[in-house]
């Protein structure tokens, strides 16, 4: 609903920044939902305690692919931005939300670096615990 009132809004805009930020607009709530979901099926693997699996992975990729994805449409708005009538500090602040979005998914990809040790880890000590039943 939120985009067809977006584009009645931006009736007396030119065409191209009306196409253009409708798109923007209609990215940005899709990138948030796919984050959502993610968000919810590793929860979900959380309290299940299936945390620690490969399959773990791809949610975590498609996590950082929405961050980047978040912060190429944040710097695609200021860059739409930027020749209207906006304040400049608008599109600074738009610029420093790409600028976070874009760390967001650099941690992100710590945040996978630690599950992957934390997987090894686990299956290291599944292996010294099948060697220490076999020893008793």
């Amino acid at each position: 609903m939120l985009a067809p009132l977006i584009w009645i809004d931006l009736d007396n805009a030119p065409a191209w920044f009306r196409i253009g930020f409708v798109t923007i607009v209609v990215l940005g709530v899709l990138t948030m939902q796919v984050f959502a979901v993610c968000v919810w099926m590793l929860l979900t693997k959380v309290r299940r305690g299936s945390i620690f699996q490969a399959s773990s992975f791809r949610l975590v990729d498609v996590i950082i692919g929405t961050f980047a994805a978040a912060a190429v449409l944040a710097v695609a708005l200021a860059l739409l931005l930027k020749p209207t009538e906006i304040a400049p500090g608008l599109v600074a602040l738009v610029g420093g939300a790409a600028l976070v979005l874009g760390g967001m998914a650099l941690l992100m990809v710590v945040m996978k670096a630690l599950l992957r040790q934390a997987i090894d880890r686990e299956n290291e000590a599944q292996t010294l615990r099948s060697e220490l039943g076999e020893v008793i």
